[in-house]
């Protein structure tokens, strides 16, 4: 095998068993999407590959950021031999032969771009072994990681190279990739007549979080759920009407397989529920009733000690503070002196629950962001929240603009911590409930504290 073979053109014959995300990658930078800031007119990484500037480089950022497809698109544009390695396959003996090939083919006048992909997953001594033929200019050097190059490569490699920042892509360049996919008909799905609306396309793209290959996969598995054409519609003469990719058959590509695990029958759900219900609306005679019908029927009484800590936190929050505290130690009670005397200390637990003031706020409240976790972009943490230890960190702006609360007159600072798509969103609204309503009060003078500094 040529380790200096040209890189192979799209052999149509091959397209159906390559996997949709490799066969829509771009060829050209005029195909790409995203990293505007990097790739756009007059921007640094454009500037470099239209300078045909030799220097290595690394692509730091998320999966599906078009890492791979960039270094790619430069041993195109450059005319350069590419030759791609994996960090977690290649040894030391392998670099030496990659590089001792390179090192001669450059007496021929052809160049060599060596693609390290997760390259932050070699050793000091792998690539320590990259380092003289970079120094020479035998190899260019391009390295892909999901890890920050500050911690991951040494520095000796690292001064040598520049370091370019992969942003996830937004919801707009993911859709437009997956418009892009579904009317391509060379290497896209557009021989199989599909169409999919702008609220199912943006569903995909919010649950990829700006991972390309991650929205083209669950299309390619939504595309497979909605087409099976019969043999009519083959042979018809007219070309078939498009299928619509429903939100049905997208929310069945996007779903994470639950397995239900029944430990016993159902009346051992009935009677946990019971119980949870009866504490919940404040009645400490019925909870203990249900508590003691669990437990004399040689229940597990970890697994009760269990679900009353989920109660303090699901049904109290914070309107009793204490109430955890309380059930962890039943829990630790229970476990230290075992059974039958550990049934006070949970029916303690039970009945101090069915009387404190009942909150759901925070219950609630994580709900609420838990939703938001799974149905938005999981955007990059703002850099005015980063950490800086690093020189490479501090040039790319981690930490500028950060408030220490601590500095300002009543530990306030007038600063955005959510993501821009989240700002100015809720979760936590506290009751008037026991604690609760001084946490309510308290935020709210946080709100005119903060209301005053804008």
């Amino acid at each position: 095998m040529n380790l200096f073979a040209p890189i192979p053109k799209d052999d149509p014959a091959a397209q159906g068993t390559r996997p949709l995300a490799d066969r829509m990658r771009p060829r050209t930078l005029d195909e790409f999407v995203g990293q505007e800031h990097l790739v756009g007119p007059g921007k640094p990484l454009r500037v470099q590959i239209e300078r045909d500037d030799p220097t290595s480089m690394i692509f730091w950022g998320p999966p599906g950021t078009g890492k791979t497809t960039l270094a790619k698109i430069i041993a195109r544009i450059t005319k350069a031999d590419f030759i791609e390695f994996s960090a977690v396959l290649a040894g030391i003996k392998e670099i030496k032969q990659v590089m001792s090939d390179a090192d001669r083919a450059r007496q021929y006048g052809t160049r060599t771009i060596v693609f390290v992909d997760e390259i932050h997953r070699f050793n000091k001594a792998q690539q320590d072994a990259f380092l003289p033929h970079v120094e020479k200019g035998s190899i260019r050097l391009i390295g892909a990681t999901t890890e920050n190059p500050s911690f991951e490569i040494n520095s000796a490699l690292l001064s040598r190279c520049r370091v370019y920042l992969l942003k996830p892509l937004t919801e707009d360049e993911i859709v437009l990739l997956l418009r892009r996919a579904l009317s391509d008909a060379e290497r896209g799905l557009g021989p199989m007549h599909l169409e999919a609306s702008e609220e199912s396309l943006r569903k995909i793209a919010a649950y990829s979080s700006g991972d390309a290959r991650s929205a083209y996969n669950v299309l390619e598995v939504a595309a497979a759920l909605s087409s099976s054409p019969s043999k009519d519609a083959r042979l018809a003469a007219s070309p078939p009407a498009a299928t619509a990719i429903t939100e049905a058959t997208i929310q069945e590509a996007l779903q994470k397989r639950v397995l239900l695990y029944d430990k016993g029958g159902e009346e051992h759900y009935n009677i946990i529920s019971a119980l949870h219900k009866s504490v919940r609306n404040s009645d400490p005679d019925a909870a203990l009733y249900w508590l003691a019908r669990m437990l004399e029927a040689g229940e597990d009484p970890l697994y009760i000690a269990r679900r009353v800590v989920r109660m303090a936190v699901e049904d109290i929050g914070l309107a009793e503070p204490n109430a955890l505290a309380l059930c962890m130690a039943a829990r630790d009670a229970v476990d230290f002196i075992g059974m039958p005397e550990g049934n006070l200390a949970l029916a303690q637990a039970v009945v101090y629950l069915s009387v404190a003031p009942k909150s759901n706020a925070l219950y609630t409240a994580y709900g609420a962001v838990q939703q938001d976790v799974e149905q938005t972009t999981a955007e990059p943490v703002p850099l005015h929240l980063r950490n800086a230890p690093t020189a490479l960190m501090k040039g790319l702006g981690y930490g500028k603009g950060y408030q220490y609360a601590h500095d300002t007159k009543d530990k306030v600072a007038d600063m955005q911590c959510l993501p821009d798509s989240l700002r100015n969103r809720v979760y936590y609204r506290p009751t008037n409930e026991g604690v609760e309503k001084r946490i309510r009060e308290r935020l709210e003078e946080i709100k005119r504290l903060r209301s005053g500094l804008g």
